[in-house]
């Protein structure tokens, strides 16, 4: 059993911001794999499928993002996974350019507020991780305005190609090639046209 947990925020208003790339990429891999994610459980939208023959869970967690780690704790200990080697979780990125992807093993929150309350419910930063980077914040932008703005056409473009990216790296991922997904992804994509 695999947990595959894209962070975001409920509610109309955050759909496409860059805050919900994580909800984003669980929507398109529910597409591919054919997984409806509507059912309540552990204060989230669950559904139950198969990717690479692996029995998986797609989550999107309903807490508001600075509270993700409640409903991953909970996720966690109901279904039994281990979070080193069971649990992936998807989410934005402002340090990485626009649909460029980083897979990790672990690590700090790195500023991600989502990420900071799951380190702190789980009480390790040992997890599998897709950051999807979402551009820097410009100079004088406060970063919740910016975390919480629309992407420009050109902008989505690119993330739609990251998209499919990290679509890609699950399937790797929950096959236990975490390496391979890891050499094929993170290196640099081209960057929107001026």
């Amino acid at each position: 059993m695999f947990i595959i947990v894209g962070l975001g925020n409920p509610t109309l208003q955050y759909e496409g911001t860059r805050h919900n790339v994580g909800f984003d990429v669980i929507d398109k891999i529910a597409a591919e794999y054919n997984i409806s994610v509507d059912y309540r459980k552990s204060r989230a939208y669950i559904g139950k499928g198969i990717i690479n023959g692996q029995k998986v869970i797609l989550a999107k967690p309903q807490t508001y993002m600075n509270l993700s780690g409640e409903s991953v704790r909970s996720l966690v200990d109901y279904y039994k996974v281990d979070e080193e080697s069971e649990l992936l979780v998807i989410y934005d990125d402002v340090s990485l350019d626009v649909g460029q992807l980083r897979i990790r093993k672990k690590g700090s929150a790195g500023g991600h507020n989502g990420i900071k309350s799951i380190i702190s419910h789980l009480g390790t930063d040992v997890f599998q991780r897709i950051k999807v980077g979402v551009g820097e914040k410009p100079k004088n932008y406060d970063l919740a305005d910016y975390v919480l703005g629309h992407f420009s056409k050109a902008e989505k473009e690119l993330m739609e190609e990251g998209y499919d990216c990290a679509v890609n790296a699950v399937s790797l991922i929950v096959a236990g090639e975490v390496d391979t997904a890891m050499n094929e992804y993170n290196k640099k994509i081209k960057k929107i046209k001026e």
